[in-house]
């Protein structure tokens, strides 16, 4: 098996078991690797903490290239502690798909603060909605409350899922770990707070970059897997470009189009306040019963979201091994039918030449430079000095081969199976 081909049944079958492990099991416990990572960059932040962008993007390289290195090596060691078994492999990526991936935490914590809304206890939905998010919660009332869980939703599905998927099946384990190290570190330091305004200027540039591919896709299943497809889609093409965040504008716009409700507005944030346009704003007001249908349709997305990356990877792999053949084709190419020697396809032999060719005729010519003149020689001179039709022309080029011929025809067919060695001998 080619090493493209083993790479992305790894990566599929890993995605598909750490998907598994996440909707059975959710987020790992205790020692979480994302929050000894996010614990790391709070220590390496006050080190380097300078007001000034070169200070933040070496903070940033520093953290997320670090988390791609560790999983490159994690890769590593377990592809050498299985001694390169593929199962072991899936396994590797399976625990760190798992431990990346966020669509059932989401979940839980959504329907618990809809389930807090639903008791009438304000205060608590308060109390949990900054573990979605990071909003000041105080200053809302229940729908506020309500709108900024559907908007979380929307967001953290093509954070903390789609887009892990994504850069799992282009780049493994490495992907996995380096794009939610970028995504830890936008939310740790890419906002625009008197402290991190500059220094969080590289982290939020690259978790923009980072996080495209994973929001059109979002936002493009949103589209397909809502109850309103022609919604969705108006929405986003409408919408999305107005919302200051280039990622959360399509998944955002397309989540309210989808479930024909109004986000966006007026946020506050750590005693900012922010005024976002509206998006969808033919829709209604967003209420408690919409965070089940925000948080299915996530469900739905991902599950979207795991097919099509797999198959996407399957169709990379196979038009990259498409196009390794065709630069190949210049060069010794087997038989169809030739029989292959230890693993390795026997060359293609030239054919036999026809008889009376230029081959045949040579050896009958170098015949008669040596004075050899056969009986069948002398009747054709003979022959053709009375104008006649003998038997020796019956033997000259118009007719069969001689035996001088057949013996080449003969080693030519012999060649053709493999240069004139046993089937049981090596060819190469």
């Amino acid at each position: 098996m080619g090493r493209g081909r083993r790479a992305f049944h790894v990566q599929a079958y890993g995605a598909a078991l750490g998907y598994l492990a996440d909707t059975l099991l959710g987020d790992p416990g205790r020692g979480h690797p994302v929050a000894a990572f996010g614990r790391a960059a709070a220590a390496l932040e006050r080190r380097l903490w300078h007001d000034h962008r070169a200070w933040g993007a070496l903070h940033t390289v520093a953290c997320a290239g670090g988390a791609a290195a560790l999983g490159g090596l994690w890769q590593a060691a377990v592809r050498s502690a299985g001694r390169g078994a593929r199962s072991t492999d899936v396994l590797g990526q399976a625990v760190v798909a798992w431990s990346v991936l966020g669509g059932t935490g989401l979940a839980r914590e959504a329907r618990a603060v809809a389930a807090a809304l639903e008791a009438g206890d304000l205060d608590l939905a308060r109390e949990r909605l900054p573990r979605l998010c990071g909003r000041d919660p105080h200053r809302l009332d229940a729908e506020g409350v309500a709108r900024a869980v559907v908007e979380s939703v929307a967001e953290n599905t093509s954070d903390a899922v789609v887009g892990a998927l994504v850069w799992g099946a282009l780049a493994g384990v490495p992907g996995l770990a380096g794009f939610r190290a970028v995504n830890t570190l936008d939310a740790m330091v890419g906002h625009r707070s008197p402290r991190h305004r500059r220094f969080g200027w590289a982290a939020a540039r690259l978790d923009d970059a980072a996080g495209l591919p994973g929001s059109r896709l979002t936002a493009a299943l949103a589209v397909l897997a809502g109850p309103d497809p022609r919604g969705a889609l108006r929405a986003w093409r409408a919408d999305a470009g107005r919302h200051p965040s280039p990622n959360a504008g399509p998944v955002e716009a397309a989540f309210a189009g989808a479930l024909g409700v109004r986000l966006g507005g007026t946020l506050s944030y750590a005693g900012r306040t922010e005024y976002r346009p509206v998006l969808n704003a033919p829709g209604r007001a967003v209420r408690r019963t919409d965070i089940e249908r925000a948080v299915r349709l996530s469900r739905r997305v991902g599950l979207l979201a795991l097919a099509v990356t797999g198959v996407a990877g399957a169709a990379g792999r196979a038009v990259a091994r498409g196009g390794s053949a065709g630069r190949g084709r210049g060069r010794d190419l087997p038989d169809a039918g030739a029989p292959a020697r230890h693993g390795r396809p026997v060359r293609r032999e030239e054919p036999a030449p026809e008889p009376g060719g230029p081959a045949g005729r040579g050896r009958g010519e170098r015949n008669e430079r040596k004075g050899g003149r056969g009986p069948g020689r002398g009747r054709d001179e003979q022959g053709g000095r009375q104008g006649g039709t003998g038997p020796g022309e019956r033997s000259g080029p118009q007719s069969g081969p001689g035996p001088g011929r057949a013996r080449g025809g003969r080693s030519e067919r012999r060649r053709g199976f493999g240069g004139g060695l046993g089937r049981g001998e090596s060819g190469w």
